[in-house]
């Protein structure tokens, strides 16, 4: 286990193949381990990348990239499909993570989005 620090005074932590942005995301990734194990849920992806708006070129031909998104995890319950993505109260207040989670809502409305 390797430990990195970020802004918020997180440490990252590198657990086999995934680096997760805080100790409480790798516990949240063992718990769902669990789930997948008891059957609860399946399809469990770490970090899944979603696309926001596709890149495109401007009027001038200056190509513009894509906005996406990343997310903590994905995972199936059923038919119904979810994402969630690990935050403390302090980043839940970020507009740009506001900006992005209501982006992903409206564009993916058949996904759930969960906050831990």
């Amino acid at each position: 286990m390797i430990k990195y620090k970020n802004k918020y005074g997180n440490v990252k932590v590198k657990n086999g193949i995934h680096l997760f942005d805080s100790k409480k995301e790798m516990r949240r990734y063992h718990d769902l381990l669990l789930l997948v194990k008891a059957g609860e849920i399946q399809n469990l992806q770490v970090h899944p990348k979603f696309t926001l708006q596709k890149g495109f070129r401007d009027r001038g031909g200056k190509a513009i990239r894509a906005v996406t998104v990343t997310w903590d995890f994905y995972y199936t319950k059923g038919i119904k499909v979810f994402v969630e993505d690990v935050k403390s109260p302090i980043t839940r207040r970020e507009t740009a993570y506001n900006i992005r989670k209501r982006l992903f809502v409206w564009k993916y409305p058949d996904i759930e989005f969960l906050e831990v």
